[in-house]
């Protein structure tokens, strides 16, 4: 029996899906096949490289350069980026819209990014914000208008996680050591998004940036309660709520076929509840059983989930 023989009984078996078998066979007859998730992630990581590279060369010759210099060179580079996007780009509209050329994506973030750096450099040459606080807003911001007018989720999670960063650098000026008043503002950031997702898409505003809300909104509270959990003298409370919200994401993760949600639900579950069984175990090889048998449990589960949403799919 050859492979090709093989795969198709797999397929009438159900083994493996239609999409699943197609793949297969392409790689079986040496067949050309998609790699633009590795290309893509390739790309971003060059981006953000070349990125990088400026910063380390501005830093280091920036005696030499001078500041009119470097500023006039960030200028014109994100003079370059944008005006390629706003060019490039089609008109707004509330529903998807795919980018209109292969590099677009990946000039928008590079224009992001030296914006970003742009904001970094004149707060520490000029001091111009007064406070890293204000530069991490001013970027939520620019962020958030670009992802929505140019339809990018990448983008779009930069300014929520940008965002997420001037909050949590807002509340150490006021009492650093709190750790529950960071929680708390963790659970309410986490909140606001799922809300503010909710309510875009109640608008039909870009509703396929709600699962990008639901994902960062979902792991600010999860994170939270999970240090909560483990840390603090409301562990219990932490716990339960955990469990709590756990249990509905893997619900809701099913119901919908979202199994990145499921899989948040079972592994934050899973390392909190694991914490807090290990404090009980004395003996090191007890621990090492546990983890054995209860990681393969819950592998094991995140394999057929995602077996039995790729099948259905």
């Amino acid at each position: 029996m050859t492979s090709i023989e093989r795969l198709d009984g797999w397929k009438s078996a159900g083994v493996i899906s239609v999409e699943q078998h197609t793949l297969l066979t392409a790689l079986v007859t040496r067949e050309r096949f998609s790699v633009f998730v590795e290309l893509s992630a390739l790309l971003y990581v060059g981006v953000l490289s070349v990125v990088g590279g400026l910063t380390w060369t501005f830093r280091e010759y920036v005696v030499n350069l001078g500041d009119v210099a470097i500023l006039a060179i960030l200028t014109l580079l994100m003079v370059l980026a944008f005006g390629y996007c706003f060019a490039k780009a089609a008109p707004y509209s509330n529903a998807e819209v795919d980018s209109p050329t292969l590099v677009f994506d990946y000039v928008l973030y590079f224009g992001c990014l030296i914006f970003s750096g742009t904001l970094a450099f004149l707060e520490t040459r000029f001091g111009l914000f007064h406070g890293w606080d204000t530069h991490l807003l001013i970027a939520a911001i620019v962020f958030g208008l670009l992802a929505y007018r140019f339809d990018n989720r990448f983008v779009l999670s930069l300014a929520l996680s940008t965002l997420a960063g001037y909050l949590g650098l807002k509340l150490s000026v006021f009492d650093a050591n709190h750790a529950d008043r960071l929680r708390g503002v963790a659970v309410l950031y986490g909140s606001f998004l799922i809300g503010l997702g909710a309510l875009l898409y109640h608008f039909q505003i870009k509703r396929h940036f709600l699962e990008t809300f639901l994902q960062l909104g979902g792991n600010a509270i999860l994170l939270a309660l999970a240090f909560g959990s483990v840390d603090g003298p409301y562990l219990n409370y932490y716990l339960a709520a955990l469990v709590i919200l756990a249990s509905v994401t893997i619900y809701f993760g099913i119901e919908y076929r979202r199994f990145a949600f499921v899989a948040y639900g079972m592994l934050y579950g899973y390392g909190v509840i694991s914490a807090r069984i290990i404090e009980k175990l004395a003996e090191p090889t007890v621990t090492f059983l546990y983890f054995i048998v209860s990681g393969s449990i819950v592998l094991f589960a995140l394999v057929v989930i995602a077996r039995r949403f790729g099948r259905d799919e």
